[in-house]
Parts: C-alpha cells; structure tokens; sequence
C-alpha cells in the first residue's frame, strides 16, 4: 500500500548565520586527541579532522561567535552535534517569553487542563501570555469551557473530535506571536520552563525546542508498580544528553507533550491525518527542510502518565501502530535495526555457540578494528582506539538484535520458541538477560524481576501494535532491518524507548572538517 500524501513541503530557513556573541561548547561525550586536531563526536559520532584554525578555537573547550569564520565553524559543529549551544539568556529574537502563545489542546480533562493554566497564570513569565484552549470535540464541553474562563484563556472548539493534530494546529493559526508553546492539558511545567528553551532561537535555523518529559507524582502522592516503571522508562523521556534532533540517531525526534516552535517554520503544522507518531513525522519534515532541532534536558516538565493497565498497554500497543505509516512516509527511516554488516554476521556467528563460528566472528571483528585504525593514524593510540570502537560497535548491535527479539519481531521470535527447544532457550535467557541489565542501567525503584516482567509486558505491546499497524497499512516497511556499509563508529544506545519507534545507534564514516575560510 502506497503512503498517505505527504502535506506540502514545509518552507526552509532564511538564515543560518549564527549571531555575534552566540557561544557553543564542546559536547561531554566528544573527544580529542592530544593534538586538538582529531575530533570523535556528534550525533551520529563520527571522525572529524580539525584544521589549524578550528583547533585553535576549540582548545578551551568552548568559543564564542565573533565573525564569519567562528559563525561557519560553530555552524558546522552543531549541525554534527559535537558542540551544543550556548546562547546567552535574555538576548536575541526571543529574548523574552512576550512573544510566545501557549497552544492547550484538550479533549475533556477538565481538572488536569484548569491544574495547568493555575501554573501558567501562577509563575510570572507565563502569567501574561496568551493561551489558547483548544477544544477537540469534549464530551463535556461545558466543564472545559469554565476550567478555560477561570484563567482568561481563550477557548477554540471544535465540534467533533479531529485528534491532537489538528488541534494544535488549530492553535497555531490563531497564534499572533512568532512563537508558539504546545502544553498536552497532561504536562506540569516547573517554574522557568519557558525563557532556556527561547534562548536556542536565538540560532535563526531552529525551528523546534523542546524540554525533557519526566514522569510526574501521581495524585495522592501512592506510587503503584506502573508509576515507578515509568519514573525511568516513561516512552516520553529521551533521557538526559542533549543535543540536536537527527532522524536515525540516538535522538531522533522529540515528543509533542511540551514543544515550543518557530511558528513560521511550520507552515501549516502538523499533519492532522495522523492520530499517532505526528511528533516524529513533524520533525522529520523539519529536518528535511533544513531547519534544526534541539533537545534541552535542563528543562524538565512533569507528565501525568496512565496509570490503569488496560489503559497502559493501549497506549504502548498505540505508539506502535504509527511506525508503519512513518515507514511509508519516509522510507529507510524508522528501522528497528540500523547497524553494520560486519557485525550483524558476527553477531550471528556468535549466536550460533560454537568454536568455529566463534573463531570467525572474532576474526571478522578483528579485521574491521584494522582497518578502522588504518583511517585514523593520527589518533593517539590508533590500534586500541580502533579496538575499543569496534568493540562498542559491536555490543550495539548485540544490543539492538537483542531489542528486537523481545520488542519489534518477539512473534517471529515466539515462533521460532515454538518449533526449536533451543531457541525457545535462548529467547527466555535473553529476555531475562536485557531485563536485568535495564533494570541496572535505569536505577529501577522496582525489584529486578518485577522491572523485568513490566518492561516486558511493555514491549510485547508495542510489538504488537508494530505488527497490527503493518498488517493495516499493507508494509514491512517498520519491520525491516537497515545494513549500512560503513566504518565501525557506534552511536550511544537511546536511553529510553520512545513512543513511535525506538532510535538506533548508528555506524557513520568519518568526515573531515578543514577550518573554514
């Protein structure tokens, strides 16, 4: 079955010059040589060979904006993602919150939505902002209606219900100001939610900001085995590393529950055909426009997350059934595996448990880990950096097979429990192993076997909805492993799984980068 028509393409940036003054720093998780002059960063990572010029610049760490040659380099680093930015509060186009409308779609909710707009009204940079209520066909409009009158929001309603889409755009084209606030009537902004996550507009080329979703206390502060699952695995968390927004990398999009936007670099927003997975097909847009995105972690707004079973799984299982149509709208993009040939085969040759293949998965990883360190001879310590990458490239895709065994194809993977008593071992082994090592990686309030037993009721119901969502739209496509023929440069694993489909880490060649003149 052929995709759904994209909307018209959205309009690019008209600037790209970063400003005077505009600092960025070099990213936590890059690294130099002793040198300066070779650069293992971004997102996805990649080898970088810095000119005289460009190292120079980089020695402190950190630099600052002062003409063409600093705008173009600091421009090329934070489109890899090796540096992140710093602009400088209280400057620039949005120097202060005045210019920005809050957009509330809700449907219902009446008491969460008046809980929201008592914050707004409540914290003095968002006290005078206009708010917009957007109305999307509530049962009870009335009850919405007054929650909206108490805190002099405007209310937009429509009559029946057309999904979260269409109401956020509804809001958009009633939006006077350059920019525009998204809040789900679910979300609970903290106090100084608003002026950090302006300040990256002063970069002309971002289009979309958003914060960090964590899980918020429940009402009557009882914390029930969901509330503390979802405390390190909410599907809204893309965890605590910033940095830009880059389909097919360990940030490869951003949620739509808190969203703060350049309101002419929507167009005519999201598209409102799409129930679920809007966020990620918006961001995709964006990116292929040319416009940039950014991630800020430091700003965190708590989500009243589902707490009912039944309901719970229903939105796992939801998130799931949107892969397939971002499969057909963007092709190649949302593949629950995205790694190398080199190690796939030696991740299978491993699986198989015997000398022999074990021998050739080993010897395969050590010809790649020569080869890597034949393209980078000016590294410090060429071989054992290479070894080390290569490694690393390798646990990923481990890792990645291992998430897709329990997660996207556990029915292929229960069929083939069924018909081989080895591999019904091998399955169980490994969905007791990764929920383990979850449970230790996450810090998990829960006991080790609960986290375990939840994480995998979570991803049976997002297989579930993968594979629902294909079978509708007539697809493999969000199925589909991605091989790339490429170096072994790994990206981190993603921190948390998302709603739409799980980031991967990713293999990238290395690029050069001469200090520009």
């Amino acid at each position: 079955m052929t995709a759904t028509p994209l909307p018209p393409p959205l309009p690019g940036p008209w600037d790209t010059l970063l400003p005077l003054g505009f600092a960025v720093e070099l990213a936590g998780d890059a690294h130099r040589s002793r040198d300066g002059r070779l650069l293992l960063g971004g997102a996805p990572p990649r080898l970088l060979r810095l000119g005289p010029t460009a190292a120079r610049l980089l020695d402190g760490g950190r630099f600052t904006v002062t003409g063409r040659t600093s705008a173009a380099l600091a421009r090329r680093l934070l489109d890899i993602g090796a540096v992140h930015p710093r602009p400088p509060l209280g400057t620039g186009p949005a120097g202060t919150t005045a210019d920005t409308t809050v957009v509330v779609p809700a449907r219902d909710r009446a008491e969460l939505v008046d809980a929201l707009l008592a914050r707004l009204r409540a914290a003095p940079e968002t006290a005078p902002l206009p708010v917009l209520v957007v109305d999307d066909g509530s049962r009870d409009p009335a009850a919405l209606a007054a929650a909206a009158a108490r805190h002099g929001a405007i209310l937009l309603r429509h009559p029946r219900n057309l999904g979260p889409a269409a109401a956020r755009n509804t809001g958009l084209r009633h939006a006077a100001t350059p920019y525009v606030a998204f809040l789900d009537s679910d979300v609970a902004p903290g106090p100084g939610w608003l002026a950090p996550l302006l300040a990256q507009f002063a970069d002309p080329a971002v289009a979309l900001v958003a914060p960090r979703i964590v899980a918020a206390p429940p009402p009557g502060g009882r914390r029930g085995v969901l509330d503390r699952y979802e405390d390190v695995r909410s599907p809204l968390d893309m965890g605590a590393r910033e940095g830009p927004v880059v389909p097919l990398s360990a940030l490869a999009y951003v949620p739509s529950a808190t969203l703060v936007v350049r309101r002419a670099a929507l167009g005519t927003g999201f598209d409102p055909r799409l129930r679920v997975a809007e966020d990620v097909d918006l961001c995709m847009r964006l990116h292929a426009a040319g416009w940039r995105l950014r991630y800020v972690p430091e700003v965190t707004v708590g989500h009243h997350h589902r707490t009912g079973l039944r309901d719970w799984l229903g939105q796992r299982a939801g998130y799931g059934t949107g892969a397939a149509e971002l499969a057909l709208r963007h092709p190649g993009q949302v593949p629950p595996l995205h790694a190398a040939p080199w190690s796939v085969a030696a991740c299978a040759l491993l699986l198989r448990g015997r000398p022999l293949p074990a021998a050739a998965a080993v010897a395969l990883t050590g010809v790649t880990a020569v080869r890597l360190a034949r393209r980078m001879p000016d590294a410090d310590t060429p071989v054992r950096a290479a070894a080390l990458l290569t490694l690393a490239g390798l646990r990923g895709t481990a890792e990645q097979l291992l998430r897709c065994a329990t997660r996207h194809h556990w029915p292929l993977a229960a069929a083939a429990g069924a018909a081989s008593r080895r591999a019904r071992r091998v399955l169980l082994a490994a969905a007791l192993a990764e929920g383990l090592l979850d449970h230790r990686r996450a810090a998990s309030g829960l006991d080790p076997l609960t986290h375990t037993a939840v994480r995998r009721l979570d991803d049976l119901a997002y297989g579930w909805g993968v594979w629902r969502g294909a079978f509708r739209r007539r697809t493999a496509g969000p199925l589909l492993p991605r091989i790339v023929r490429t170096a072994a440069v790994p990206a981190r694993p993603p921190a948390a799984s998302p709603p739409s489909h799980t980031p991967r880490s990713a293999h990238q060649p290395s690029a050069n980068l001469p200090a520009p003149h």
